[in-house]
């Protein structure tokens, strides 16, 4: 195994990777690659507090998207194994350290403005196999989970595979959600159920609020996540984006992937005059 504990540029003889070109961080990073052509791609944007990533296979691919707004910052333990993706969008936040796991050839797909709080799981496996005595067929496969946009999700709450969770829903404490949630909507309990529908939240605090304050204060209503509930746009399994193939760069092209990002836009500039 193979530990690294610098985010930056960095590519082996076993075909992984990371592709950063943002500031150098040491401070709570742990990077480990057990196989190869393992490829992690992380926004030079991304505001990443404490970073904890496995790769347990070959093949694997993370990626984790720019934080252009106010948020909490980016604390994740992630575990990707053979075949398997996990696609985190831009400023998602988290209050404490995030669990998200892809093994066995799934996908993990977390939205744009995404706000984990603390001591969240999101797997698409139990980590061990479960099997009917009588088949001895495995009654407990990976599966891929899709977490939508702009959706909160409360403490020590556990999201598990073959679910989608619809844009701007709540997610509510100590809930675990093993069936698709739709979109507007509060989910509570164990396992989750629709409570409230037609919902809509905001990310300011009511902590510092007056009594009988008026809610939304002016410019703080995102009407792209004010919408009805539709029970029907729920898919009966998780849509994740296939991967894009991507040719194997050539000797040149591959060294030219390890120069910084000013050297290589300064290149394509005098290589492609106007």
């Amino acid at each position: 195994m193979l530990q690294l504990h610098k985010l930056e540029r960095y590519k082996d003889d076993q075909g992984n990777r990371i592709v950063y070109d943002g500031e150098i961080r040491e401070d709570k990073i742990d990077i480990r690659f057990k196989g190869s052509n393992n490829t992690l791609i992380v926004s030079p944007k991304a505001d990443v507090k404490d970073l904890l990533i496995t790769f347990s296979g070959d093949n694997g691919q993370i990626e984790i998207g720019p934080t252009t707004k106010k948020r909490a910052g980016l604390r994740f333990e992630l575990r990707c194994g053979h075949e398997s993706r996990i696609l985190i969008g831009e400023n998602v936040g988290c209050a404490g350290r995030t669990f998200i796991s892809a093994v066995e050839g799934v996908s993990v797909s977390i939205g744009d403005d995404v706000m984990f709080a603390k001591n969240i799981e999101v797997r698409g496996d139990d980590t061990h196999p479960i099997f009917d005595v009588r088949t001895e067929k495995r009654v407990n496969p990976s599966q891929s989970i899709v977490v939508g946009e702009h959706v909160w999700i409360a403490k020590h709450a556990v999201v598990m595979g073959g679910v989608t969770i619809g844009n701007g829903s709540v997610i509510g404490f100590r809930s675990i959600v093993t069936s698709s949630i739709p979109n507007n909507c509060v989910a509570v309990g164990a396992p989750a159920r629709v409570v409230r529908r037609d919902i809509a939240w905001e990310r300011p605090e009511v902590v510092p609020r007056r009594p009988n304050e008026e809610y939304p204060r002016k410019g703080e209503k995102s009407p792209k996540y004010w919408n009805l509930t539709d029970d029907a746009a729920v898919p009966e399994k998780p849509v994740v984006r296939p991967r894009a193939v991507r040719p194997r760069p050539g000797a040149k092209r591959r060294l030219a992937l390890m120069l910084p990002a000013p050297v290589r836009r300064l290149v394509r500039k005098l290589s492609y005059p106007s």
